[in-house]
């Protein structure tokens, strides 16, 4: 009988163990988020600084889900470049992945999903502010995973508007995925270097695809 997961209950284990996935810690991976960062420009880092303040004050309440979209990412989106072409963006996308198996089945939906050229590029999962970003990145890897043409690495975030994390995950030889540390809006340069991650990640796949 077939088991049906919902992707915000699924765990790492139960993705390495069902689909293979294996994480790997060689910096030679994922250089993506450390080097050869591009640099930003005072009008950027003048954005930042309202990105901040408007968390600061929001985050006086419970900041939701949908407000973490408004306030925090899509600022970051824009000024990274992706809501303009080569990408396109689409929200609340279904995705199901089936293991090696056919015994387990994950069906969950996508809260950004950032795509070039039928390529998904970029998956967000935006969490509730008072949830560690740690507790997304399952959800997140396995919709990665369910990406149509898995020839090429793809990109995650996850974040729960204060702190992000970013992902890989390429198919071959075996799906491996790597992390990046996690930076915290609070704390200096941290959303600065967020911005030159997701730049790095635009101007990479526009250059592969």
């Amino acid at each position: 009988m077939v088991q049906t997961i919902a992707a915000e209950g699924i765990t790492l284990y139960q993705l390495e163990k069902n689909f293979g996935l294996i994480e790997i810690n060689n910096p030679e991976f994922f250089p993506e988020w450390q080097t050869n960062l591009p640099e930003l420009h005072r009008e950027e880092r003048q954005r930042l600084d309202r990105v901040k303040a408007a968390y600061a004050n929001l985050a006086r309440r419970s900041v939701l889900e949908n407000t973490v979209k408004m306030a925090i990412v899509s600022p970051l989106l824009d000024l990274a470049g992706f809501f303009f072409p080569p990408f396109y963006v689409e929200t609340e996308e279904s995705v199901e992945i089936i293991s090696t198996d056919g015994e387990i089945t994950v069906r969950g939906r996508i809260d950004v999903l950032i795509l070039k050229e039928q390529f998904w590029v970029l998956v967000i999962e935006s969490k509730r502010a008072e949830f560690s970003v740690k507790v997304g990145i399952p959800q997140v890897l396995s919709y990665m995973l369910a990406r149509p043409n898995s020839a090429g690495a793809q990109y995650g975030l996850v974040t729960n508007g204060s702190n992000f994390v970013f992902l890989k995950l390429a198919p071959h030889p075996q799906v491996h995925y790597a992390r990046s540390e996690e930076f915290v809006l609070e704390n200096a340069n941290d959303l600065e270097r967020v911005l030159q991650i997701l730049k790095q990640f635009a101007a990479i796949i526009s250059q592969d695809n």
